[in-house]
């Protein structure tokens, strides 16, 4: 399908399906929006930190980039740690060592872009 004959998608907040996420510790993801929709490039999900939640180091085959919807946590990037909120954006290049943790007694959500197809996650030793 070409581009100039591809459907248009809407879908509703309540039909997203939220899981939890394997090696991380009160981490969700919902997919809004991937290929099984007809997006051709990018594949975009939703991530909710619960309060004290923590995610270990890992890294991915792809890039990241990241929008903080909600709440406030800290993201571990390479060597360096930053404190987001609400309305940050983050870049997080693939293979990049990278962690989350959220020390607040509130959830932090933020929406994920990354290209379509397989991603292999690895969990980096400390």
């Amino acid at each position: 399908m070409s581009d100039s004959e591809s459907k248009s998608v809407v879908k509703r907040a309540e039909s997203i399906e939220y899981e939890s996420v394997g090696a991380a510790d009160g981490m969700s993801k919902g997919v809004l929006l991937d290929s099984s929709d007809g997006a051709p490039n990018f594949a975009i999900r939703r991530f909710v930190l619960d309060a004290g939640a923590t995610v270990p180091k890992h890294t991915n085959e792809v890039e990241h980039e990241q929008y903080v919807l909600s709440g406030t946590y800290t993201v571990g990037i390479g060597d360096e740690e930053y404190e987001v909120s609400a309305g940050d954006s983050l870049l997080i290049p693939a293979g990049v060592v990278h962690w989350y943790r959220n020390e607040s007694a509130e959830e932090g959500s933020f929406i994920c872009a990354v290209p379509n197809g397989n991603d292999s996650i690895e969990l980096v030793e400390e």
